[in-house]
């Protein structure tokens, strides 16, 4: 889907603002008003009550003064972490920063109870404050899922103003509108140079291709055109024709006028982490740590890896027996089904799964060929007739991918990275994609939480390019936990 700028109206000209220091009213793209109190109500009696129940059951005197504190801290924390600000309510639907709150909570209330002397048992703290993060979890979940309808709708966004050549001002354009998770509404655009803009978007003034030989010439333009359009924000792509001393004065005429400014540098798929900015001899820089590849978390994950792999298979071993027999009473053929696949920087590796398909699955692919619905060089048929009958509810349930938990546990996979692909896939794939090969497969990734199957060849490359490149244990965590939901909902597997 498609998020189209705001029409406005656009007068062949646009009139100069008489004072340089005149304050733009903004407009308040406000979120719903329901968000605080909600998110503040969830927290409070996400630790109160279980606290009180839990600490009246335990025989501890002032259950609920306990409970009350225990809950004020919890909203201390939070807010300390600013998680009750306009700017982040409804914005973040992950986990981690939940479960960073709370094992801060812990560790403040572990002070708080060796200060007071007090004595209980770790086991039944745990066991009262398990329920807050939970029920921050599903409440932050809940709201950024009413946040993303809105925003489908253009509500609760912020208008911005981009300026820039027009090819970058339009490539600005088309990157924000090709996506609705965000809260960005393009209303205008103030092209520098003479080239015509091709986003469609209104286009209220033109910016000279030289720097102005006054100080106030470009600066007026822009000023009018952000008070016309009722700007919240106005975003530079920076080019040979905005130099730096041009944008020093632009900034100062937008922050005069209470405008923010951001800076498009053009560089996409990039998590925050890896940046960082610092300024030497007056020269703003942005530095770009490189992907993770080696060191201290490369043999953290391969740890973590294995270990969840190796619990997983001694947990599921019951399901595995019922699963086998379940397919060898549906249809005859092995229960396991084995593939070479290619694994990281193209090494082959046989991936196990159980057996979704008739006996003779690999050689009718041949016959099935132009009833592919993939593009790309997938091979993807959502009524594929050699499935069985349990292989639609196992592709379904995403129960057949379970074996893959020896190739994680061998080191050939991990829990979390990329579709591991057939070497004929990866026969065709161009230098971008053979770059999702340089880290090893995952039996979950973006990929599963994303659409799967449902997924087009290039949104799936760029899935798994996003994670390559940003990769991180934390998020190896939040994928592992969103999984889980994907799995329930069955969107895109089969």
């Amino acid at each position: 889907m498609r998020r189209i700028g705001m029409p406005m109206p656009c007068p062949e000209s646009v009139p100069s603002l008489a004072v340089r220091k005149k304050t733009i009213p903004r407009r308040r793209s406000e979120k719903s008003v329901w968000y605080l109190p909600v998110a503040v109500t969830t927290d409070v009696l996400g630790v109160a009550l279980p606290v009180a129940l839990v600490s009246g059951v335990a025989g501890r005197p002032f259950p609920v003064s306990i409970a009350a504190a225990a809950g004020i801290l919890w909203l201390l924390v939070r807010a300390t972490h600013h998680r009750y600000s306009v700017h982040a309510l409804g914005e973040s639907r992950g986990v981690l920063p939940v479960l960073r709150d709370w094992l801060t909570l812990l560790g403040v209330l572990a002070v708080v109870q060796v200060a007071a002397g007090e004595r209980s048992e770790p086991v039944t703290a745990l066991l009262a404050l398990s329920v807050a993060p939970l029920l921050t979890a599903v409440c932050g979940k809940l709201t950024h899922r009413h946040l993303t309808a809105r925003r489908r709708e253009a509500q609760a966004v912020h208008r911005v103003l981009v300026i820039g050549e027009p090819s970058s001002a339009d490539e600005v354009v088309e990157h924000l509108a090709s996506r609705t998770d965000h809260a960005y509404v393009v209303t205008g655009a103030i092209p520098v140079g003479d080239a015509p803009l091709t986003s469609g978007v209104p286009a209220p003034t033109r910016l000279g291709s030289a720097p102005p030989a006054a100080d106030d010439e470009d600066w007026m333009p822009v000023l009018a055109a952000a008070e016309q359009l009722g700007a919240e924000l106005v975003l530079v792509a920076p080019g040979p024709r905005l130099t730096g001393e041009r944008l020093r004065r632009l900034s100062w005429a937008l922050h005069d006028a209470g405008l923010p400014l951001a800076l498009a540098p053009g560089l996409t798929e990039v998590s925050l982490r890896r940046l960082r900015t610092a300024t030497v001899a007056g020269l703003s820089l942005l530095y770009i740590a490189p992907p993770t590849r080696r060191g201290t978390h490369v043999v953290l994950k391969s740890v973590l890896d294995r270990t969840g792999a190796g619990l997983g298979l001694l947990l599921l071993a019951p399901v595995f027996a019922l699963l086998a027999l379940v397919i060898r009473i549906d249809s005859a053929g092995p229960v396991l089904h084995r593939q070479t696949r290619s694994g990281q920087y193209g090494e082959p590796f046989t991936m196990w799964k159980l057996r979704t398909m008739v006996a003779d699955a690999e050689a009718r692919r041949e016959e099935l060929t132009a009833a592919n619905e993939q593009d790309g060089p997938l091979f993807k048929m959502r009524r594929d007739p050699r499935v069985t009958r349990v292989g639609r509810f196992l592709r379904r349930s995403s129960l057949d991918e379970l074996p893959q938990l020896v190739n994680v546990v061998r080191g050939e996979m991990s829990l979390v990275g990329p579709r591991p692909p057939l070497p004929d896939e990866v026969a065709q794939y161009d230098e971008v994609a053979t770059r999702r090969l340089a880290v090893k497969p995952g039996l979950t990734g973006l990929w599963q939480i994303s659409g799967r199957s449902d997924l087009s060849w290039d949104e799936s490359v760029a899935l798994d390019l996003r994670y390559a490149d940003n990769w991180s244990i934390g998020g190896d965590i939040d994928l592992l936990a969103r999984t889980f939901r994907a799995v329930v909902d069955g969107r895109g597997a089969y």
